[in-house]
């Protein structure tokens, strides 16, 4: 589905909008959570700079941009967007969020630039090349023609520009350092929208612009991405390990799945990329459901310590639940979200690059260490002395959580709806590289 308006014809601009399989999973997982986070953070704008009104013009304002970034098949039309989202994050963690909130805001505003004016560098790049190739334009499907009419170098400076401004939002290490700080201090709300929404517009962006109008560069920087998503995945881990606070735990652990996700893109096959796909959507839910709870806990609570949640699984049964099995799916248990799409990953990595395979497969055992423990301290632990009086959720919470929980438990037995819309659009994306999907084999396929 694709439909394209002449936008700002004397520069070749088009208002161009369009899905296919992989865009369309991620918009339907915009919209999804966008209510989940009205209704979650009904009580989040108390004590907010501009009130109540500002905070949800600026929510809707955000899912409208995030929308926009999916659907956008104008690289002009994107970066539009793609912009533009900064400016309501900026807000909503500068605004209505806790603690050191304006230097965190400040630095997700300073990363998020740099990697943008990288990106525009490279589109003006791009915009330049096809002026000497038959005619400006910034069309996705046009400019993928022209890696055959860009040096090696040319494209390699290129795909740097894009792949950086990506990894940033992704977040890849070592371009992660904001997010800590951003998942710590904003909102509840406001995280999920961030690691839930926001972040998968660099896991995108690298699907749709680095690997479809940069091949070549994309072959040549794919052994040093995939190191980069191994180190993401075992480095995330540990930092998630030696948290003691529940958010930036919850945040360490993305950088972590994210890794996952990377490794899934650029490991150049079939059941891989739609094993990426399929984990953009299922980690949404997961940390949603983390970032809800963790936010609903710290309120009842007045800290986001970990050591001051102890003996919660007696005092308050329905929010422990929901933090266990939003903590399960996160460790790719069987039978929840996450593991099907990290199972398609690390066999459809294994096909092509098995000791990249094997490698990222002990960022699942270290998963049950960084869940597993504070797990086991929150919930099942000592009560802590200040607990004995939380109330558990309320009936607005219960709605809230109650379809976040939902999907991700039904995903975890029949992913097939998702995957019949993801397959042929992965598919797709890994044959316009070039590639084929090798024979599985005990030593693995080149």
């Amino acid at each position: 589905f694709r439909q394209s308006y002449s936008w700002i014809p004397s520069f070749a601009i088009n208002w161009g909008l369009g899905v296919d399989g992989i865009a369309l999973v991620l918009i339907l997982m915009s919209v999804v959570l966008a209510p989940v986070v009205i209704l979650a953070g009904w009580n989040e704008s108390e004590g907010g700079r501009w009130g109540v009104k500002t905070f949800y013009i600026l929510i809707l304002v955000l899912e409208t941009m995030m929308i926009g970034v999916f659907a956008a098949t104008d690289l002009f039309l994107f970066y539009v967007f793609f912009e533009a989202m900064l400016i309501p994050v900026y807000f909503l963690i500068g605004g209505y969020g806790s603690g050191e909130r304006a230097a965190a805001a400040v630095k997700f505003l300073l990363y998020s630039l740099f990697g943008g004016l990288l990106m525009l560098a490279s589109i003006i790049g791009l915009y330049v090349i096809s002026g000497n190739n038959g005619g400006h334009t910034f069309d996705i499907t046009a400019l993928s023609e022209l890696h055959t009419s860009m040096s090696s170098t040319t494209q390699n400076i290129l795909f740097l520009g894009f792949f950086i401004a990506f990894a940033i939002k992704a977040p890849l290490w070592p371009f992660h350092t904001w997010l800590p700080d951003a998942a710590k201090s904003a909102t509840a709300g406001t995280s999920v929208l961030l690691l839930g929404v926001l972040d998968k517009v660099g896991t995108y962006g690298m699907i749709r612009f680095c690997l479809s109008i940069f091949p070549d560069a994309t072959k040549t920087f794919t052994p040093l991405i995939i190191v980069l998503s191994l180190i993401s995945i075992l480095y995330g881990a540990f930092l998630a390990i030696g948290a003691k606070d529940i958010k930036r735990l919850i945040a360490y652990t993305s950088i972590s799945h994210f890794g996952f996700i990377t490794l899934g893109i650029f490991a150049m096959t079939s059941q891989a990329q739609s094993g990426a796909t399929l984990y953009m959507f299922n980690h949404a839910f997961s940390t949603a459901a983390l970032f809800l709870v963790a936010g609903w806990m710290a309120t009842r609570r007045g800290s986001s310590t970990i050591a001051d949640f102890g003996g919660l699984q007696r005092i308050t049964p329905i929010m422990a639940w929901s933090f266990f099995i939003a903590g399960m799916s996160s460790l790719a248990l069987p039978g929840l979200s996450s593991f099907v799409s990290e199972f398609l990953v690390l066999v459809g990595t294994y096909t092509r690059y098995p000791v990249a395979a094997i490698i990222a497969t002990f960022g699942i055992v270290l998963a049950a260490l960084y869940i597993l423990i504070p797990v086991q301290r929150a919930l099942h632990g000592p009560t802590t002395p200040g607990n004995e009086n939380l109330k558990d959720l309320n009936l607005r919470e219960k709605v809230a959580i109650a379809p976040v929980i939902a999907i991700i438990v039904v995903l975890g037995f029949y992913p097939s709806p998702l995957l019949k819309i993801i397959n042929p659009a992965a598919a797709q994306v890994v044959s316009q590289m070039g590639y084929s999907d090798p024979a599985p084999t005990m030593n693995g396929g080149k």
